[in-house]
């Protein structure tokens, strides 16, 4: 089965359908970053703070508790289930797209990684594992820029003109 390239051949409707589709999931997921960067200040310091808490610094602007164990399981689970379907949804996109295999499958595979290593890293986090901080920074990072890549690719491919051979 041919499939390098197949979303170029698309009818413009569905082309616009997915479109509209991978536009609306980056609002969300960039919302998401921003919320992030809210709560953390997108530094390690700020992630170890947001999750466990700054009781010890009187001089806090804003004053955060460790999460319960509830809260933390509850943010792990609903990020790995809703991250792992978002990347599955993008990577299915992404392998219609005309682009080397290989490049595929980084694009596709890493997020899965990148989705455990953050999420889990959280979990690890609240565990006493401070050092985890930076992995989930690391992670976090490349989560983004994989999401952030495939959804251009598959942005221009829906707007490029089809060759004609």
């Amino acid at each position: 089965m041919k499939y390098n390239g197949l979303l170029g051949t698309f009818p413009s409707e569905i082309k616009l359908f997915i479109g509209a589709f991978v536009v609306i999931l980056s609002i969300g997921f960039y919302t998401g970053l921003m919320f992030v960067n809210e709560t953390t200040g997108a530094k390690p310091a700020g992630i170890t703070e947001n999750y466990l808490g700054n009781e010890e610094d009187e001089d806090a602007e804003v004053m955060k508790f460790k999460k319960s164990k509830r809260e933390i399981l509850t943010t792990v689970h609903t990020h790995i289930l809703s991250m792992s379907f978002i990347f599955f949804l993008l990577g299915g996109l992404v392998w219609l797209t005309k682009l080397p295999k290989k490049l595929k499958l980084f694009l596709t595979i890493e997020p899965f990684l990148s989705v455990l290593l953050t999420f889990g890293g959280i979990y690890l986090l609240w565990s006493g594992l401070l050092w985890m901080k930076y992995i989930i920074m690391i992670s976090g990072t490349l989560m983004t820029l994989t999401f952030t890549l495939s959804a251009l690719v598959i942005l221009w491919q829906l707007i490029k003109k089809q060759a004609t051979t």
